[in-house]
């Protein structure tokens, strides 16, 4: 049974994505990145946290060397709006907990202050995960975790794949298209070929998947390359190369924006595309794809 998060809980943050990562935790969309505006975890759960801790990370210079694990029992209105069982548990993580064991939170209280964590690629924005355990499942492991829905619809956006940089990170640079529909009031994502709104890391990591989801056996394609096939809950993502500009690049992030932020995040830490200048994105069929993992 999957937990579908209510539209008024997504509406909260200004993004979010389930297949984002290369981490197990995210296999088949079994948990939820939800990015909040400002620096605050905001909670997307209401009932009482049952536990605390800091768990280890990978070693990164550019972030943290602990995460945390915030434990909520969920309350069972919040249970019956999500279509979770009685007794499901929340696992939340990357907040510095504010908050503390027999503490009660309702959706949108402040949990504590975001951390970027080793778990996070550089270019990844500070952000809360979310995931689910069955009642009686052992709340401190993260695979075998509840599928999670959104009740949310997501716009499906075309573009051609050609974009002004607007911004530079140390391992990424973000693209003034595609742009989006409606900022503030919806949220969209680029989409496929066949107009299905894409969700993952192209094609770094493995898999990705779609927000509304795509029968079993379709093949997806973008910008005339198929670039996977659906299987599960999720896409299996074609050998393909991401090229900026004609160079190989590490990959595209995808994600559904509500705020005007919709622009491509093209992660690339070995180029240099200057501010202000012109990037053309294709794909091409590889044999050797860049493949990112968890070490």
């Amino acid at each position: 049974m999957a937990v579908t998060l209510p539209s008024a809980v997504v509406d909260r943050y200004r993004r979010f994505s389930r297949f984002n990562s290369p981490y197990p935790a995210h296999d088949d969309g079994r948990a939820i990145d939800l990015y909040p505006d400002g620096e605050t975890g905001v909670s997307p759960v209401a009932g009482v946290v049952r536990e605390t801790r800091s768990v280890g990370c990978p070693d990164r210079s550019y972030a943290a060397d602990e995460d945390h694990l915030i434990v909520v029992e969920l309350d069972d209105d919040w249970c019956r709006r999500a279509g979770a069982a009685p007794g499901t548990v929340a696992r939340i993580l990357h907040v510095v907990p504010a908050v503390s064991a027999g503490d009660r939170v309702a959706v949108g209280d402040a949990l504590g202050p975001l951390t970027r964590s080793g778990f996070f690629g550089r270019w990844v924005d500070n952000h809360v995960h979310l995931g689910f355990r069955p009642p009686d499942a052992n709340a401190h492991r993260a695979s075998g975790s509840l599928p999670v829905d959104v009740d949310v619809q997501v716009e499906p956006v075309r573009w051609d794949g050609a974009g002004a940089v607007v911004e530079r990170g140390p391992t990424h640079v973000v693209l003034d298209g595609p742009s989006h529909p409606d900022p503030g009031r919806r949220f969209a994502a680029l989409a496929s070929d066949e107009a299905t709104p894409l969700d993952g890391g192209l094609a770094h990591y493995a898999g990705g998947g779609a927000f509304g989801g795509v029968v079993e056996g379709t093949a997806v394609s973008l910008w005339g390359t198929r670039v996977g096939v659906a299987g599960g809950r999720g896409i299996a993502w074609e050998p393909v190369d991401v090229l900026a500009n004609g160079e190989r690049v590490v990959g595209l992030s995808l994600f559904a924006a509500r705020d005007g932020g919709l622009g491509a995040k093209v992660v690339c830490p070995d180029s240099r595309f200057e501010l202000g200048e012109t990037v053309s994105l294709a794909l091409a069929p590889s044999d050797d794809p860049i493949r990112l993992g968890v070490g």
